[in-house]
């Protein structure tokens, strides 16, 4: 590697971290912040906050029992234990381990602002005083300089001086991280007015096939797996932008064929599809789909309507013909490992289960979502519907013993025996992840991670911020609405739809008080009456943050659709940061350049998308449409005649070259997130490069 060439990829990997942000509002135990009426009686918090009551009590009681005289140190040492109700407390105490009782302490030695400097301030303020259960003799023993004498109350024998006591305690604000200055975190929200919305999206069309799910394929290249509803998996090559190329699949000969497992009809067939980060070396991969218990002997499971969420089978009124849980929800395991020995060059895989990992009996015909995705943590997320049966009758998406209405989070990597499985009452072959929200609610089953859906449609964790966990969630009878998917969130439904109180008009299985609910309401979504007059005919397609180089005009947007055709829209957060959006409906069109004509709305001189099932990303970040009309892709807004100011300034792909991961801060994320320490290593390994090229 040349001097220059290194010294190149060395600014485009620090860049990474300059171009990157620190997530939205979270806690310190993942989960969102909670919105109180009132300011809290001990800690200075009111609107959202990671306290209620309890906690603040039990912060007062602990903050009590310190027995601090001095009043500037008791008002110091009292705003650090408030840092626990912030609402970024992630970011604030993002050791995120048991023993860090102490937020990230602002400690910039270059400046005089003392909320700058506030670890500092702490040490001058608290030095001499006594604290009984100091805060600051937390175990940070891989510290250099951690306390030699933890028993001590004053800070000045537990730290040899205000240096090793910053080491420890300390830390900068900086793009991508927060810290704590005293005062609850701010938001840089001197302009709250978003960038001028998109005039337009731009898409091409490369692919007449109609496809239910694609997946990029994990070893980076440039192809993709795209499955059908009836269940045939097709792996394809993607062309490059402004290639004139469209997708190179062979549809006689498919990637793997599983129709004969899968029950096919409106609302049933294979519902996911999930390839393992690793499948490059271990060739696993994941089908959701649902069965015909009926029809196929491999087609068994537990009943959804049971005992444990009271609800008997036999009292079900039979839905379209069939008898209740009928047909079954399932995720199995296959490899590619059988046909070939480089799972990255496997072309096709045998439709052989290696192992069944979850199936449920459904109780009624519609409402199984069935989506699966790997999250940036290695777990499987697992999106499960309410069951039908029209507005919940059995309330199964309040009801914490029930797995409907539920997203939930397993681990496939650790598989338990038998017996344990049977002793956990598991529904397959899966362990739970140790930090599900099970733990801190003992009612909750611990496959649950998240509540009170109806039927989610389409999720995905956004690349450049993993926390950014995005779910569409179909509405009943009026709203549609995009979720911001946290640890333990309850999201309302039944007991709203959307923003708005629900009344179902029967309720056999009971009902949920509202004021038992503390819910997340919607960040984003839609009337029914914005895309039908009638106010019938809507469905919401989840899509993803757009994080391509291709349309600059809508980087960082969320994009997402209505299922009928009706309209995309593209939402983005104001203030950055906040977990609050500002969503607006755009308009698309097809290039005049297309490789594939387009097809056209009858009566109009505009596109028809037909219905959009679902959309795509691949490892370019680009964006695609999975319709019954073909596969599209988001392109270039000049393709269109779209004006788009920021184009002209933005590198183009140039065609006929390798396609990569992008080199925008959504790529590097992907490839540096969590890995704090290896960065460290990376650092250190790249100056020793770099001294031996200087050499």
């Amino acid at each position: 590697m040349k001097l220059h060439q290194f010294l190149v990829f060395l600014f485009l990997f620090l860049s990474c971290f300059a171009l990157s942000s620190w997530a939205l509002p979270l806690c310190s135990d993942s989960r969102a912040p909670s919105e109180v009426n009132s300011t809290l009686s001990f800690c200075p918090y009111k609107g959202k906050t990671c306290c209620n009551t309890m906690k603040d009590t039990s912060l007062m009681k602990q903050f009590q029992a310190m027995n601090i005289s001095d009043k500037g140190c008791a008002s110091v040492v009292k705003s650090i234990l408030c840092a626990n109700c912030d609402p970024f407390s992630s970011d604030l105490f993002r050791d995120n381990s048991d023993q860090q009782s102490v937020p990230i302490l602002c400690n910039s030695t270059s400046s005089a602002n003392s909320t700058e400097n506030f670890c500092s301030e702490t040490w001058e303020t608290c030095q001499n005083v006594s604290i009984s259960g100091s805060l600051f003799a937390a175990s940070l023993q891989g510290r250099a300089g951690a306390p030699s004498n933890k028993n001590a109350s004053k800070l000045a024998d537990l730290w040899q001086s205000k240096t090793d006591f910053c080491s420890a305690f300390g830390g900068a604000s900086s793009n991508e991280t927060v810290c704590f200055s005293g005062e609850p975190v701010a938001l840089n929200d001197n302009d709250t007015t978003p960038d001028k919305p998109p005039s337009g999206i731009c898409l091409e069309k490369i692919g007449n096939g109609s496809y239910l799910n694609m997946v990029p394929h994990p070893d980076g290249s440039n192809r993709a797996f795209f499955s059908t509803q009836p269940g045939i998996v097709f792996l394809a090559g993607i062309p490059d932008q402004d290639s004139g190329g469209v997708l190179d699949v062979d549809p006689s000969s498919p990637f793997v064929d599983m129709t004969d497992e899968i029950h096919f009809d409106t609302e049933f067939g294979m519902m996911g599809m999930a390839f393992h980060p690793k499948f490059a070396q271990n060739g696993r991969f994941f089908a959701s789909f649902n069965c015909d218990k009926s029809k196929w002997p491999g087609c068994t499971g537990r009943c959804s309507c049971n005992s444990d969420v009271n609800c008997d089978p036999s009292k079900l009124t039979p839905d379209s013909g069939s008898q209740p849980c009928q047909y079954q929800t399932v995720i199995a395991e296959y490899t590619a490992n059988s046909t070939s020995s480089d799972p990255s060059k496997a072309k096709n895989a045998k439709p052989t289960e290696v192992r069944r990992i979850f199936t449920m009996g459904l109780p009624f015909t519609s409402h199984h979502a069935g989506q699966i995705l790997f999250g940036p943590d290695g777990y499987l997320y697992f999106m499960m519907g309410d069951g039908g049966g029209g507005a919940d009758p059995y309330n199964f998406a309040q009801n914490k013993k029930s797995l409907l209405g539920k997203i939930m989070r397993l681990d496939v990597d650790n598989i338990p025996s038998a017996s344990e499985i049977s002793k956990m009452g598991l529904w397959g072959n899966y362990s739970i992840p140790k930090d599900n929200p099970f733990r801190e609610d003992k009612e909750l089953e611990p496959e649950i991670w998240a509540v009170g859906l109806r039927n989610p449609w389409r999720c995905s964790f956004d690349s450049s911020r993993p926390s950014y966990f995005m779910c569409a969630d179909v509405g009943q009878d009026t709203y549609e609405e995009v979720d911001l998917i946290s640890k333990g969130g309850n999201y309302g439904w039944r007991v709203y739809e959307g923003p708005d109180l629900f009344h179902p008009e029967s309720s056999p299985g009971g009902n949920t008080s509202v004021k038992s609910l503390n819910p997340i309401f919607p960040v984003m979504g839609y009337n029914h009456s914005e895309v039908d007059s009638s106010g019938k005919s809507a469905s919401i397609t989840g899509g993803y943050f757009y994080r391509s180089e291709t349309d600059p005009c809508i980087a960082g947007r969320y994009v997402y659709a209505d299922l009928y055709g009706n309209g995309v829209w593209a939402g983005i957060e104001t203030p950055a940061n906040s977990g609050s959006f500002v969503t607006k409906r755009t308009t698309f069109s097809c290039a005049s350049d297309s490789p594939m004509k387009c097809s056209d709305s009858p009566g109009t001189s505009g596109l028809s998308l037909g219905y959009v099932f679902s959309f795509g990303e691949d490892n370019n970040k680009d964006i695609y449409l999975l319709t019954s009309n073909g596969v599209y892709r988001v392109v270039r807004p000049s393709r269109c005649n779209l004006t788009c100011s920021k184009e002209n300034s933005t590198a183009r792909r140039n065609p006929g070259t390798s396609s990569s991961p992008s080199s925008s801060s959504s790529s590097c994320y992907k490839h540096i997130n969590g890995f704090h320490g290896s960065l460290v290593v990376l650092f250190v390994s790249l100056s020793l490069i770099l001294l031996g090229l200087l050499n």
